[in-house]
């Protein structure tokens, strides 16, 4: 009986401490940081159209842009968008002679939020790279779900694509990299480095003509040249010579 207890006492001792020995482990694992988190993270999407991208201004990249890129950037609008002159709206409206149209108007009686309504003004070449930047930024409260474009080539080629289907809007000249600035108004271009302005030639040209006059002037009342002191014609008489 003595040693079945003794037996029985053992065991339950190393039950136990196994036991708190597992605890002990378990505790040190989970403060250090090592337990892998369940499940799949979920990484925020990025805003479209954000940072430097919106910043790129538009008139720079459609002088280069390439409509047939243009044509593949738009099937990512193909489920929303016909693009075919008398096209069907579908969950958006026909997009053909999209360019330079009213904003939010016709089509077809196509049901238009009251945001974009807001809006005004017609679809320009910037209007249209805003919009696809970021439709939530354009018309705030915009029922168009898509996120937008965040690479500006990408917005570049789709709308000379957009501006090729039944609108043909002559697009806007890219800003000349450094271009000299025009000279001010009314004032005279210097020819040459270092020349002089022509207003500044005119000048020492007056002040040179006003000095040659003075030395003139002082050369007719100068004494004679051979130092002779000159004689009063009243005083020749009064000495009679």
């Amino acid at each position: 009986m003595d040693d079945r207890t003794n037996t029985i006492a053992g065991w339950v001792l190393a039950a136990c401490g196994a036991a708190l020995g597992l605890s002990i482990a378990g505790g040190m694992i989970f403060h250090s940081g090592h337990v892998e988190k369940s499940g799949y993270p979920i990484e925020a999407a990025e805003e479209a159209g954000g940072g430097a991208a919106a910043e790129v201004p538009i008139a720079s990249l459609l002088g280069t842009a390439d409509p047939a890129k243009g044509a593949d950037v738009f099937k990512k609008c193909g489920a929303c968008h016909t693009i075919n002159q008398g096209g069907a709206n579908g969950i958006g409206p026909n997009l053909y002679a999209t360019m330079g149209e009213a904003i939010a108007q016709g089509k077809g009686g196509y049901a238009f939020s009251d945001a974009l309504k807001k809006v005004g003004g017609n679809w320009d070449f910037d209007k249209m790279n805003a919009w696809l930047t970021s439709p939530r930024k354009f018309a705030p409260g915009t029922k168009m779900t898509f996120a937008g474009l965040s690479k500006p080539e990408d917005r570049a080629n789709l709308i000379v694509y957009l501006n090729q289907q039944g609108s043909n809007l002559p697009l806007p000249a890219a800003p000349a990299a450094g271009a000299a600035p025009a000279p001010a108004e009314g004032g005279n271009a210097v020819e040459g480095a270092g020349g002089a302005a022509p207003g500044a030639a005119n000048a020492i040209d007056a002040v040179d003509k006003d000095v040659r006059g003075q030395t003139g002037d002082i050369a007719n009342t100068a004494t004679p040249a051979s130092g002779a002191p000159s004689v009063d014609p009243a005083a020749q008489k009064q000495t009679g010579r």
